[in-house]
């Protein structure tokens, strides 16, 4: 008889079986972002009046220190769902992760492949040119920043992850016996969270379908390995690599880029404007996450 792929994910749901009803998780999920978003009024509230030439920095993420500090702001996100798993299920966020050990080794087993496949990409055309930069950030500075700037970006999808996969995904699975429910939902829940109220119906239609099957990849790491590792592994090379490499002078979430292009010279990931649901950009990121996604796959058999 052929092993259920999935067969390591019932020791993971296993802490949330019998901690809460689908209204319970519909109202947790609901309380943690009221409270993230509060915290972000407050947090705008505060700059305004302490450091109010501190605000765009912060919420655009334009300067090392401002995108430090907003991604560091995850850690607000990761207390709150901390605090409503004790207090609204009654059971030990330490619980979210899984076996410890298991988590860590899954970890690096999962972020070496997907380092040294990013890192080819890199060398497959096209190729951008150097003539094209306005700039490049002082490598040493930027090597001196490195420590603290891929802390500040685990912080923000250690928290995305204790949320999702964690929280969400094992309240879910332990309500749904059949993984196309809490892969679907827990997904949703992630895709939309990337919802852009200031870009286009096609845009965001376009970012929320990469999410949503993002997250898929993610959900499937997490139940084949019975731990949050592999999907924190999957999550960092994704967000490190976008965040480190390239970004746009003075740009949103340019602050830790190593090569800085002329302002709105990159273009967008995805196609915006009304004529295109479905773009090439959005097929060729798909077809990246599939690679990731294997060599992910790969490292976990190892």
């Amino acid at each position: 008889m052929r092993r259920s792929p999935y067969a390591a994910h019932r020791a993971f749901v296993a802490p949330a079986l019998l901690s809460g009803t689908l209204f319970t998780v519909v109202l947790g999920y609901c309380l943690i972002e009221f409270g993230y978003y509060l915290t972000y009024d407050v947090i705008e509230a505060l700059l305004l009046a302490l450091q109010p030439n501190w605000i765009a920095a912060f919420f655009t993420g334009s300067t090392p220190l401002g995108l430090g500090a907003q991604l560091a702001s995850f850690g607000i996100l990761a207390a709150i769902v901390m605090f409503v798993v004790r207090r609204l299920h009654h059971r030990a966020p330490s619980g979210l992760i899984g076996p410890p050990r298991a988590a860590l080794r899954q970890f690096f087993a999962v972020l070496t492949p997907l380092t040294l496949l990013l890192f080819a990409l890199e060398f497959v055309p096209p190729w951008w040119s150097v003539d094209a930069l306005q700039a490049t950030r002082p490598p040493l500075l930027w090597l001196a920043l490195l420590p603290l700037s891929l802390g500040a970006i685990f912080v923000q999808i250690a928290a995305e992850e204790l949320l999702y996969r964690g929280y969400l995904q094992q309240q879910l699975a332990a309500l749904f016996a059949h993984p196309a429910s809490w892969l679907i939902l827990t997904n949703l829940a992630f895709g939309f969270a990337h919802w852009d109220i200031e870009s286009d119906l096609v845009h965001n239609m376009q970012y929320v379908t990469w999410a949503f099957c993002f997250g898929l990849a993610a959900s499937d790491l997490t139940a084949r390995s019975g731990t949050l590792g592999p999907a924190l592994a999957f999550h960092l090379a994704n967000n490190a690599f976008a965040f480190l490499l390239y970004g746009e002078a003075g740009g949103p979430s340019s602050g830790f880029a190593l090569f800085l292009f002329p302002p709105e010279s990159m273009g967008d990931t995805f196609t915006t404007g009304s004529s295109a649901s479905i773009s090439w950009q959005l097929a060729l990121e798909l077809l990246l996450l599939g690679l990731m996604w294997l060599a992910a796959r790969i490292g976990l058999k190892r």
